[in-house]
Protein backbone atom coordinates (compact mmCIF):
# COMPACT_ATOMS: atom_id res chain seq x y z
CA UNK A 1 0.00 0.00 0.00
CA UNK A 2 1.27 3.43 -0.90
CA UNK A 3 1.67 5.89 1.98
CA UNK A 4 -0.34 9.11 2.09
CA UNK A 5 2.91 11.10 1.94
CA UNK A 6 4.05 9.36 -1.26
CA UNK A 7 0.54 9.43 -2.73
CA UNK A 8 0.34 13.21 -2.21
CA UNK A 9 3.86 13.70 -3.56
CA UNK A 10 3.08 11.71 -6.72
CA UNK A 11 -0.08 13.75 -7.28
CA UNK A 12 2.07 16.88 -6.96
CA UNK A 13 4.54 15.33 -9.42
CA UNK A 14 1.73 14.75 -11.92
CA UNK A 15 1.01 18.47 -11.72
CA UNK A 16 4.72 19.26 -12.14
CA UNK A 17 4.91 17.03 -15.23
CA UNK A 18 1.87 18.71 -16.76
CA UNK A 19 3.37 22.13 -15.96
CA UNK A 20 6.56 20.97 -17.70
CA UNK A 21 4.51 19.95 -20.72
CA UNK A 22 2.86 23.36 -20.78
CA UNK A 23 6.26 25.07 -20.49
CA UNK A 24 7.67 23.12 -23.44
CA UNK A 25 4.55 23.78 -25.48
CA UNK A 26 5.02 27.52 -24.82
CA UNK A 27 8.66 27.23 -25.89
CA UNK A 28 7.59 25.39 -29.03
CA UNK A 29 5.10 28.10 -29.91
CA UNK A 30 7.63 30.88 -29.25
CA UNK A 31 10.25 29.16 -31.40
CA UNK A 32 7.69 28.68 -34.17
CA UNK A 33 6.76 32.37 -34.00
CA UNK A 34 10.44 33.27 -34.36
CA UNK A 35 10.82 31.05 -37.44
CA UNK A 36 12.69 28.17 -35.83
CA UNK A 37 10.52 25.25 -36.93
CA UNK A 38 13.11 22.64 -35.95
CA UNK A 39 13.53 24.09 -32.47
CA UNK A 40 9.73 24.24 -32.23
CA UNK A 41 9.62 20.55 -33.14
CA UNK A 42 12.27 19.69 -30.51
CA UNK A 43 10.21 21.40 -27.81
CA UNK A 44 6.97 19.87 -29.10
CA UNK A 45 8.51 16.43 -28.65
CA UNK A 46 9.44 17.49 -25.09
CA UNK A 47 5.82 18.55 -24.58
CA UNK A 48 4.65 15.08 -25.62
CA UNK A 49 7.20 13.38 -23.36
CA UNK A 50 6.12 15.37 -20.31
CA UNK A 51 2.46 14.53 -20.92
CA UNK A 52 3.42 10.88 -21.03
CA UNK A 53 5.46 11.20 -17.85
CA UNK A 54 2.32 12.49 -16.13
CA UNK A 55 0.37 9.59 -17.63
CA UNK A 56 2.90 7.05 -16.30
CA UNK A 57 2.46 8.47 -12.80
CA UNK A 58 -1.34 8.45 -13.19
CA UNK A 59 -1.26 4.83 -14.38
CA UNK A 60 0.91 3.92 -11.42
CA UNK A 61 -1.43 5.51 -8.88
CA UNK A 62 -4.37 3.75 -10.52
CA UNK A 63 -2.51 0.44 -10.39
CA UNK A 64 -2.00 0.74 -6.62
CA UNK A 65 -5.63 1.82 -6.08
CA UNK A 66 -4.69 5.40 -5.17
CA UNK A 67 -6.74 8.34 -6.40
CA UNK A 68 -5.29 10.66 -9.02
CA UNK A 69 -6.01 14.28 -8.13
CA UNK A 70 -5.47 16.76 -10.95
CA UNK A 71 -4.50 20.20 -9.74
CA UNK A 72 -4.58 23.55 -11.57
CA UNK A 73 -1.54 24.24 -13.73
CA UNK A 74 0.23 27.51 -12.99
CA UNK A 75 1.00 29.95 -15.76
CA UNK A 76 4.23 29.50 -17.72
CA UNK A 77 6.35 32.13 -19.52
CA UNK A 78 5.30 32.88 -23.10
CA UNK A 79 8.45 34.30 -24.69
CA UNK A 80 12.20 33.98 -24.49
CA UNK A 81 14.95 36.30 -25.69
CA UNK A 82 16.70 33.59 -27.70
CA UNK A 83 16.84 29.90 -28.49
CA UNK A 84 19.84 29.66 -26.18
CA UNK A 85 17.75 31.11 -23.33
CA UNK A 86 15.11 28.45 -23.97
CA UNK A 87 17.63 25.64 -23.63
CA UNK A 88 19.27 27.20 -20.58
CA UNK A 89 15.87 27.43 -18.89
CA UNK A 90 15.21 23.84 -19.96
CA UNK A 91 18.36 22.65 -18.19
CA UNK A 92 17.51 24.58 -15.01
CA UNK A 93 13.97 23.26 -15.10
CA UNK A 94 15.09 19.66 -15.62
CA UNK A 95 17.43 19.98 -12.64
CA UNK A 96 14.40 20.96 -10.53
CA UNK A 97 12.45 17.99 -11.87
CA UNK A 98 15.38 15.72 -11.01
CA UNK A 99 15.25 17.01 -7.42
CA UNK A 100 11.49 16.29 -7.31
CA UNK A 101 11.98 12.75 -8.62
CA UNK A 102 14.81 12.17 -6.15
CA UNK A 103 12.49 13.33 -3.36
CA UNK A 104 9.87 10.80 -4.47
CA UNK A 105 12.52 8.08 -4.43
CA UNK A 106 13.61 9.12 -0.93
CA UNK A 107 10.03 8.93 0.34
CA UNK A 108 9.53 5.50 -1.27
CA UNK A 109 12.82 4.35 0.23
CA UNK A 110 11.86 5.61 3.70
CA UNK A 111 8.50 3.83 3.33
CA UNK A 112 10.24 0.64 2.20
CA UNK A 113 7.83 0.78 -0.74
CA UNK A 114 9.72 -1.38 -3.21
CA UNK A 115 7.05 -1.27 -5.92
CA UNK A 116 7.15 2.52 -5.99
CA UNK A 117 10.94 2.49 -5.80
CA UNK A 118 11.02 0.20 -8.83
CA UNK A 119 8.73 2.50 -10.85
CA UNK A 120 10.81 5.54 -9.88
CA UNK A 121 14.04 3.99 -11.18
CA UNK A 122 12.77 4.60 -14.73
CA UNK A 123 12.22 8.28 -13.92
CA UNK A 124 15.64 8.62 -12.30
CA UNK A 125 17.28 7.26 -15.45
CA UNK A 126 15.04 9.48 -17.60
CA UNK A 127 16.16 12.59 -15.72
CA UNK A 128 19.82 11.81 -16.40
CA UNK A 129 18.91 11.73 -20.10
CA UNK A 130 16.79 14.91 -19.89
CA UNK A 131 19.60 16.92 -18.31
CA UNK A 132 22.16 15.55 -20.77
CA UNK A 133 19.92 16.44 -23.74
CA UNK A 134 19.50 20.00 -22.47
CA UNK A 135 23.26 20.40 -21.95
CA UNK A 136 23.90 19.02 -25.44
CA UNK A 137 21.46 21.52 -26.92
CA UNK A 138 23.12 24.41 -25.08
CA UNK A 139 26.48 23.31 -26.46
CA UNK A 140 25.08 23.00 -29.99
CA UNK A 141 23.37 26.40 -29.95
CA UNK A 142 26.42 28.10 -28.42
CA UNK A 143 28.54 26.62 -31.22
CA UNK A 144 26.40 28.21 -33.94
CA UNK A 145 24.48 31.08 -32.34
CA UNK A 146 26.44 33.83 -34.15
CA UNK A 147 26.44 31.92 -37.45
CA UNK A 148 23.13 32.22 -39.31
CA UNK A 149 23.90 29.31 -41.61
CA UNK A 150 24.95 27.14 -38.66
CA UNK A 151 21.73 27.96 -36.81
CA UNK A 152 19.77 27.23 -39.98
CA UNK A 153 21.42 23.81 -40.28
CA UNK A 154 20.88 23.02 -36.58
CA UNK A 155 17.23 24.03 -36.90
CA UNK A 156 16.86 21.71 -39.92
CA UNK A 157 18.43 18.86 -37.95
CA UNK A 158 16.07 19.40 -35.00
CA UNK A 159 13.09 19.22 -37.34
CA UNK A 160 13.86 15.52 -37.81
CA UNK A 161 13.43 14.65 -34.12
CA UNK A 162 10.54 12.25 -33.61
CA UNK A 163 8.57 11.28 -30.57
CA UNK A 164 8.98 7.81 -29.11
CA UNK A 165 6.50 6.44 -26.58
CA UNK A 166 8.27 5.80 -23.26
CA UNK A 167 8.69 2.13 -22.36
CA UNK A 168 6.33 2.16 -19.34
CA UNK A 169 3.50 3.23 -21.66
CA UNK A 170 4.57 1.07 -24.59
CA UNK A 171 4.55 -2.07 -22.44
CA UNK A 172 1.23 -1.09 -20.82
CA UNK A 173 -0.42 -1.01 -24.25
CA UNK A 174 0.69 -4.53 -25.13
Amino acid sequence: MISKKLHDAINAQINAELWSAYLYLAMSMDAETKGYKGVANWFYVQFQEEQDHARIFMNYLNSVDAKVTLLPIDEVPATWNSVLDMYKQTLEHEKKVTALINNLAAIANDDRDFASTNRLVWFIDEQVEEEENARDMITAVEAVEDNKYGMYMLDKELAARVYTTPSPLATAAE
